[in-house]
């Protein structure tokens, strides 16, 4: 029986399913070589610089708010109030900047300022007050809202060319901005490998009752999620007044904040929390980003290029879902037997005593 065991093991092991990680990174080679395969059909290059630059570009905004998104889901939270945060972080940037070269440290470190204290807000609100993260996150993404509606009736400020170049500039066909979300993409995987309070964040969405009794300060790692991912919405809110010379109060229209959530679960993330990460995000990304610009190519309707849209995304949570299923199945149970895969034991009538284990009482 041991051996049949062990047998069971090594055909486990080398029959070991891919990862959501690595099966994202592959579909997006798939969509990729189909992509290009189209785009040649049509007499065009998918890969030529211009379009290369134009993906890169798309994935480089999503990015900064996908990867602060990340953070939150993984502590089965969410943040809604992204797309908010992005645009008033665009007008204080530029406000303050205002064509001034040498208030542009100043301006990032206002920015990082109001959003890191609006993440502090929302995390506050769904671990003190106990609201559910997703009226709390919309409720505070109406209020910037509102104030944005009331005080901004256009463009306002002016940033500098110096901080224009953040926007603008490239190395060879990789602008500079996905350089940074790059590596901003790198410290956060970094964060959640390496240190107490990223491992604390996948014991909190894995069981947020079993972390508590474990030890682990669930409100502080709620809260520490929410302000990250607020400053990240601020830096892709820099990223916006960079690229656009000036703050834009309508950019909340964009529908950042659904995106962003729909490239994190495309990735590999589950939306219940625990498990995923910011890696299979930027694949999720990418493949977004790599989809509008064959969309875009090939002149697709823009009600036909969302429903495309929809169903991929769908479609990618669905095989996702079918693993968990299929991996929960195929889990060995051992039961009464020896652990040889069959099932346990039925439990004693209240008219019964319980069995004694094999050693005796203790």
């Amino acid at each position: 029986m041991s051996r049949a065991v062990a047998v069971a093991g090594t055909g486990r092991a080398t029959r070991r399913r891919l990862g959501a990680t690595e099966l994202v990174w592959l579909a997006l080679v798939a969509v990729a070589v189909i992509g290009a395969v189209l785009v040649a059909v049509d007499g065009q290059n998918l890969f030529s610089i211009a379009n290369t630059r134009d993906m890169l570009s798309r994935s480089s905004l999503l990015g900064f708010v996908a990867i602060g998104q990340t953070l939150v889901i993984l502590c089965r939270s969410l943040d809604l109030s992204v797309g908010y945060v992005m645009a008033l972080s665009s007008l204080i940037a530029a406000t303050t900047m205002n064509g001034d070269p040498a208030r542009v440290p100043l301006a990032i470190g206002a920015v990082l300022l109001v959003a890191g204290a609006i993440g502090l807000c929302n995390g506050l609100i769904v671990t003190v007050l106990k609201v559910n993260p997703f009226i709390a996150t919309l409720g505070v993404g109406l209020i910037i809202k509102g104030y944005l509606d009331t005080e901004y009736q256009g463009p306002a400020g002016d940033v500098p060319s110096s901080f224009q170049q953040f926007g603008f500039s490239r190395i060879g066909p990789v602008p500079v901005s996905t350089l940074v979300m790059l590596a901003v993409a790198v410290a956060g995987i970094l964060f959640l490998r390496k240190t107490r309070t990223g491992y604390h964040m996948f014991a909190v969405g894995g069981s947020e009752d079993v972390a508590r009794l474990s030890g682990v300060r669930t409100g502080r790692v709620l809260v520490t999620a929410h302000v990250l991912c607020s400053i990240a919405a601020g830096i892709a809110g820099l990223l916006i007044a960079a690229r656009f010379g000036t703050g834009s109060a309508l950019v909340y229209n964009s529908g950042y904040d659904l995106e962003s959530i729909a490239a994190v679960v495309l990735g590999g993330t589950l939306l219940m929390g625990g498990r995923g990460g910011i890696g299979g995000t930027i694949a999720g990304v990418l493949i977004l980003a790599v989809l509008d610009t064959v969309f875009n190519i090939l002149a697709v309707d823009p009600f036909f290029k969302d429903v495309l849209r929809g169903t991929i995304i769908v479609a990618a949570v669905a095989i996702y879902a079918r693993r968990q299923i299929d991996r929960k199945a195929s889990r060995v149970r051992f039961g009464g037997d020896g652990g040889s895969g069959g099932s346990a034991p039925p439990e004693p009538r209240p008219d019964q005593p319980a069995p004694e284990l094999a050693g005796g009482t203790r």
